[in-house]
């Protein structure tokens, strides 16, 4: 990916803390992989991005650090929006932060990291949504408020009404409560208000009422195949109720507009 579609030359996608990966390299083997795309790249360098707060290699008993590939892949970030964009660190930093949030990296060479815009409206969205990325995604109020195109009076509207929340103990909403924002403050251009959508919120929890039948006796069996099945099938009933619900609505819209 070049520099011209927003990420630095010679990076792939930051890896998000917490991904799934093995700390395993020495900081001599992590030099050696970043070298080809950045040949200035020393292990005082990396010491020094360490120091700073841009990577948190794990620590063996005996002190030495290994890095995992989520690790390489942020410090190639780092490296690549130094060079390319000339970003001081404070700045990636701060980029890193939004990325480990769930944001994506900016489209444009110096631009910030931007919330993830919803599908394009295909007959898979429905499935898509229920992705690890959406449920990833951590945002401020004043994010959720800008990047959903509700005021403050909707929102509280939807709180009251218990059609979106922050989630427990903590200031974030997540990537579903975004795309639900989103969604009220579109049909609130059409005079349709929170107060109205207590249906929507009483059939979600049906729905959920349901796939909890089916998974709750996979959940009780503490194999990890048999968990992750659980997992697998109620991402699959979510998706079809999805689905359903649709092409329910899409039939009644077929019958009012002959």
């Amino acid at each position: 990916m070049t520099a011209a579609a927003g990420r630095p030359q010679g990076s792939r996608p930051v890896a998000v803390a917490g991904a799934a990966s093995r700390p395993t390299m020495t900081i001599g083997e992590v030099m050696a992989q970043l070298s080809g795309d950045f040949p200035d790249v020393t292990i005082s360098k990396i010491r020094f991005l360490e120091e700073q707060g841009l990577v948190e290699p794990e620590r063996t008993p005996a002190g030495y650090r290994k890095f995992s590939e989520a690790d390489v892949e942020r410090l190639r970030y780092v490296l690549g929006a130094q060079r390319d964009h000339y970003l001081p660190l404070k700045v990636i930093k701060e980029h890193l932060e939004a990325l480990d949030r769930g944001f994506e990296p900016p489209a444009l060479p110096g631009a910030t990291p931007v919330v993830p815009r919803p599908g394009g409206g295909g007959a898979d969205d429905g499935v898509e949504r229920f992705s690890s990325r959406a449920a990833r995604l951590r945002i401020t109020r004043g994010e959720l408020l800008r990047d959903s195109g509700a005021d403050e009076e909707l929102l509280q509207a939807l709180e009251t009404f218990g059609i979106v929340s922050a989630e427990p103990g903590g200031p974030w909403f997540d990537g579903e409560a975004l795309e639900v924002v989103r969604a009220a403050a579109g049909l609130a251009a059409f005079g349709i208000e929170a107060r109205h959508l207590r249906t929507f919120r009483t059939a979600a929890d049906r729905e959920l009422a349901l796939v909890e039948q089916v998974v709750a006796p996979l959940q009780r069996q503490r194999q990890g195949e048999v968990a992750a099945r659980a997992g697998e099938a109620a991402r699959d009933i979510a998706a079809l109720c999805v689905r359903l619900h649709t092409a329910l609505v899409a039939s009644g819209v077929h019958r009012l507009t002959g």
